[in-house]
Order: C-alpha cells, then structure tokens, then sequence
C-alpha cells in the first residue's frame, strides 16, 4: 500500500513540475518583449555577444602594433591542458641589457577549454577574450593561431 502511495506522491510532483516548466513559457508568450533568444544566423552581421562572452584568447595590439606581452610565461603555466605555448627569445638593448621578448605566442584554439586562467593570471594584462565564436575549420591546423602579430614589440612602460 505505501509503494502506491508513493507513486502517486511522484505523479502528483511530476505534474507540478510539468505545470511550473509551463508557467515559465506561457510567461514568454504572452509577454514576447523580453525575450533574449537571438535569430543566429540571421542576424549574423548585427550580432553583439553578452560582456561576459569567452570566444577565443586574442593579445591585442595598439595602432603601433604594440603589445602588452612580456614573455613571463605564467599564462603557460597556469593553462591546465598545453594550450599555449611561448617561444622567446634573449636580446640586447642598447643600454647592453639583456632582455627577454617573445618571438612567438602560440595559441592552440581546438585544445582550449576557455577557463580564462590565462587572461586573469596575466600580470600585464596581455591577454583577452574576444566576440569571436564561429571556428568551424576542415583543418585542424587551422586552429592554431600566432597571438602575436608579425613585426610586433613590446610597449613602452611595460615591464
């Protein structure tokens, strides 16, 4: 007698939970002003993610292709899987110093799991999310990408 009980208790939670689900989306047909869902790919060209968006890891650079990226490598090691990669190397300046810059910033986008625990490790701030979030490829070495753009130095005042 207790199990038949017991089925009906779950019936009747089952229908409530039904009945709650409902409630939800009567709300959005009746009020259709406030809903969020976006017509991908329709409004592909007019498309502004939310603020909090993680797309792919991008270094930006100024107008003087300068960047923020001292070479310290925390953001390597702070990348649970590998994913980025720093290839420098040693110059001298013309104090005579020797001096750490990056050569390369190797980004690999297919083993990315977007923890962000490189972009808030980095003590410069050289590293952001961007809006991009299309990455369909045939080729898998497509998604490795060079952070770093060709001819790129680091910024005066960043150390």
């Amino acid at each position: 007698m207790k199990s038949i009980i017991d089925y009906i208790k779950e019936i009747i939670s089952a229908v409530w939970s039904l009945l709650k689900g409902m409630q939800v989306t009567g709300y959005y047909f009746i009020r259709p002003k406030t809903i969020v869902t976006q017509k991908y790919p329709e409004n592909r060209k007019t498309l502004v993610m939310m603020e909090r968006f993680k797309g792919e890891v991008v270094m930006p650079h100024n107008e003087k292709n300068e960047h923020k990226c001292t070479g310290c490598g925390i953001c390597e090691i702070n990348c649970p899987n590998g994913t980025i990669e720093i290839i420098s190397k040693t110059i001298t300046t013309e104090d005579g110093k020797k001096k750490r810059v990056i050569d390369k910033h190797i980004y690999r986008l297919g083993m990315c799991t977007f923890c962000a625990l490189c972009v808030k490790t980095c003590p410069s701030n050289a590293l952001a999310f961007s809006q991009e979030f299309e990455h369909a490829v045939f080729n898998k070495a497509l998604l490795t990408k060079v952070l770093n753009k060709p001819g790129s130095q680091l910024m005066k005042g960043v150390e």
